[in-house]
């Protein structure tokens, strides 16, 4: 590989075209260079790998780091940004499992396993479809256009978690406000500190509370009995594992369901596909997952040791970023990348990462994914975009792509 001149490498986040697509410079960077230097927003170099074979073989890799504590962690922070961030990278990250590694992040994930477990989310099925109902509901007693965002996206998996959680009803809205604060990359760092000291003391006094009293029957409570049997997590992991699940928990899946409707509705062929036969729904859920990979650059690793990646050596204390989204447009691996086919059978994507840090919660977003969009379009036969779709406010400037409002009539 020739080595690129430091004024040719290529900015990142690169910028979409098309708001349905990858950027379009993936593909070339796929074909020529899968593992190329890219600058990140603080003036940092860090690696990207946008091959799919090379994105599953680099997160299954035991010498690359979560930690992002990491001076090399790839982030998309402005050093302005970086330098006001790092109280709340400190409060929101630190004490969650996200950026262990080896034994100690098996172990914490040990604890939790059983909560998403098939078995388990099959029973939190009928409480789903309730939420779904009521949310749906709701949607059909607004004023036209109603915010689908609003009265589904967003309600749906926000009381689907804090009820996990064990969250009152009444906190539900502050702790969506929250969470969007913290993934948005458009906010001062003074909101953004201000929405980490808020969702970290509330969780506190949660946690705290449950620790004084009996267990509670909700996810929490459960993770403190077991780990008084077992310690595995001091009282400020506990707490951070609650922001992890809160905010993992609630804004990729309300994305997708904003997502996945706009593009249900966008053709109507795939939709009468999914309304005739519901058996069809989990596929079209997957291929739903790769084709919009909305957490593209999550999994971003820092090398702990040198490591020979297609045809380039990523140096020790390197910063990696691995983007979902460019690897599950790989056209060596999915054919017509760009087209949605809800017969592809497209279960080997990354949407939900891969390797020991693959999403925890996967199972309970695909029942939510599946619940609304069969409870929607079912109640909703009529469900209409109330403006183009090209002309909807997609998240560019979030971590966590999706929109912000999705005005619809029926």
């Amino acid at each position: 590989m020739t080595e690129m001149l430091e004024h040719e490498v290529p900015s990142f986040p690169m910028a979409r075209e098309c708001p349905m697509h990858p950027p379009a410079e993936y593909r070339e960077i796929r074909k020529q260079e899968p593992v190329s230097r890219v600058r990140m927003p603080d003036g940092q170099l860090a690696w990207l790998v946008t091959k799919h074979e090379l994105a599953r073989k680099l997160l299954a890799d035991p010498r690359v780091s979560s930690d992002r504590r990491h001076p090399a962690f790839p982030g998309k922070l402005t050093t302005e940004q970086r330098t006001a961030f790092e109280r709340i990278r400190r409060l929101s990250t630190r004490r969650s499992m996200i950026l262990l590694d080896g034994p100690e992040h098996g172990a914490h994930r040990k604890i939790l396993t059983s909560e998403f477990s098939l078995r388990r989310i099959a029973a939190l099925r009928p409480r789903i479809q309730e939420i779904v109902d009521q949310s749906v509901d709701d949607l059909l007693a607004a004023p036209q256009p109603a915010d689908l965002v609003e009265h589904v996206s967003q309600a749906v998996p926000s009381l689907v978690i804090c009820e996990l959680l064990g969250v009152s009803y009444e906190q539900r809205h502050d702790f969506h406000e929250w969470a969007r604060k913290l993934i948005s990359r458009t906010i001062s760092p003074e909101e953004r500190t201000a929405a980490s000291d808020a969702l970290n003391d509330c969780l506190e006094a949660l946690v705290t509370e449950k620790e004084q009293g009996e267990p509670t029957d909700d996810v929490i409570g459960r993770l403190i009995a077991r780990n008084r049997e077992t310690p595995v997590m001091t009282h400020e992991e506990i707490v951070g594992t609650a922001i992890m699940l809160l905010i993992a928990g609630h804004q990729t899946t309300a994305n997708m369901i904003s997502l996945g409707t706009v593009a249900l509705l966008e053709n109507p062929e795939h939709k009468a596909q999914v309304t005739a036969d519901s058996s069809l729904l989990p596929s079209a859920i997957e291929e739903m997952l790769r084709y919009f990979s909305i957490v593209e650059n999550a999994p971003a690793r820092v090398a702990t040791e040198d490591i020979e990646l297609g045809g380039v050596t990523i140096r020790k204390d390197e910063g990696v970023i691995v983007s979902g989204l460019a690897a599950d447009w790989d056209d060596e691996v999915f054919e017509n990348p760009d087209q949605l086919d809800f017969h592809r059978g497209a279960r080997h994507h990354v949407a939900f990462g891969y390797g020991v840090h693959q999403c925890l919660g996967q199972n309970l977003a695909r029942a939510e994914l599946e619940i609304v969009f069969e409870t929607l379009f079912r109640r909703v036969p009529s469900l209409s975009l109330a403006v183009p779709a090209d002309d909807l406010p997609y998240k560019n400037d979030a971590g966590i792509y999706g929109i912000y409002q999705v005005p619809v009539n029926f």
